[in-house]
């Protein structure tokens, strides 16, 4: 998808201007773990239109495989634009503390033009399917299965646990603007999380879609995932999982009435960082990557938590949808620190960039900005 995101403040009635970049939830994904050294495919529809070409050029350039893409001649590239902000999960405009605001209670404006795009054109099939299941992991997002019904049958058949399918990931992204018009999306993202093996949803979408609003109570809800990960904003993020060592595997779910002291979860809770927030958009995305990435090298849950929030603090310092991660090396320095270094942290923007010798002070120096 591509993005347009305003060239100054104001109402998007009031902004004469806007800057085009590129978004879209698993292309996003794709790309973050493409730059942190993971084999990547993107797996989609776009307009045989400019904006489609320069969405293909623009993925590929961070090194990610883009030859599952189709290309539409009679249905247009999805876009959207967007103000400075947070994006809202709630219909209502919250003030207080929390990740639904910013610091003047500004939500942002979002518009969608996606309905009738190539993207709202996928459906099942046994091209996409092979597509979708060619690696390791298949990552998606509950964005997808609100542009159309053929999109959510895709979605169910890809989320339906088949013999040969990879380990499915799956970002809930409750998005109240692309289901409006409909009475069900908080239940049809229920049931697609079920399906998963690992599951990514915010607290605060949580509480929006379900009425959930503490983190195990999110896990109560969706038992069947091997691991959930709930984003509790500032708070940081906590990771539900069944072995310490968790890999997810596509294997058969654990019953909601199953005995919880014969499969007890392991719960592994990282802060966040401290960030002098650019713009406040992608770091989900982000977020997921950085976990995928740890989770794809085996590493424990508290660092897969740690680089979520490291690739997620890049997206924050950078003025688009996707900043430049750290290099592996890099980000494994930082995941290293002892708790008190880690607490010390603020990064800014340009901090992923940083010599090796920033990182060393960083540990050292309180409220150390880089």
């Amino acid at each position: 998808m591509v993005t347009f995101r305003p060239s100054g403040p104001g109402r998007l009635a009031d902004v004469p201007s806007f800057d085009r970049g590129i978004g879209g939830a698993e292309s996003n994904v794709a790309c973050v773990l493409a730059r942190a050294g993971h084999r990547t495919r993107w797996v989609s529809r776009v307009g045989a239109d400019g904006f489609g070409d320069h969405l293909l050029a623009a993925i590929a350039a961070y090194g990610v495989d883009t030859s599952a893409v189709r290309r539409d001649p009679d249905r247009p590239t999805g876009v959207y634009f967007r103000t400075s902000g947070e994006r809202a999960v709630d219909v209502t405009p919250q003030r207080g503390p929390g990740p639904e605001s910013v610091p003047d209670g500004r939500l942002a404006e979002v518009v969608y033009y996606r309905s009738g795009s190539a993207a709202s054109a996928m459906a099942p099939g046994r091209d996409i399917r092979a597509a979708a299941w060619s690696g390791r992991f298949l990552h998606l997002t509950g964005i997808t299965a609100a542009l159309s019904a053929g999109c959510l049958a895709l979605m169910r058949e890809l989320t339906s646990r088949h013999p040969g399918r990879p380990v499915v990931s799956f970002d809930v992204n409750y998005r109240v603007g692309l289901w409006q018009g409909t009475t069900n999306g908080p239940e049809v993202l229920a049931e697609l999380a079920r399906g998963c093996d690992l599951v990514f949803v915010g607290q605060d979408e949580a509480a929006a879609a379900w009425g959930l609003r503490d983190a195990a109570a999110v896990r109560a809800a969706l038992p069947e995932p091997e691991v959930l990960v709930v984003k509790r904003g500032a708070a940081g993020a906590t990771v539900f999982a069944r072995r310490e060592d968790a890999r997810p595997r596509a294997a058969t779910p654990r019953p909601a009435d199953a005995d919880a002291d014969a499969d007890a979860d392991v719960v592994v809770s990282a802060p966040a960082l401290r960030v002098d927030v650019v713009a406040p958009v992608g770091a989900g995305d982000a977020f997921a990557a950085g976990f995928l990435s740890g989770t794809l090298r085996g590493l424990p849950l508290h660092e897969r938590l740690r680089h979520g929030h490291l690739m997620a603090a890049a997206a924050l310092t950078a003025p688009g949808d996707l900043g430049e991660p750290p290099g592996r090396a890099h980000a494994d320095r930082w995941a290293a620190l002892d708790a008190d270094g880690w607490e010390r942290l603020r990064l800014g923007p340009g901090w992923t960039g940083c010599p090796a010798e920033a990182e060393d002070r960083s540990a050292k120096v309180e409220d150390h900005t880089v």
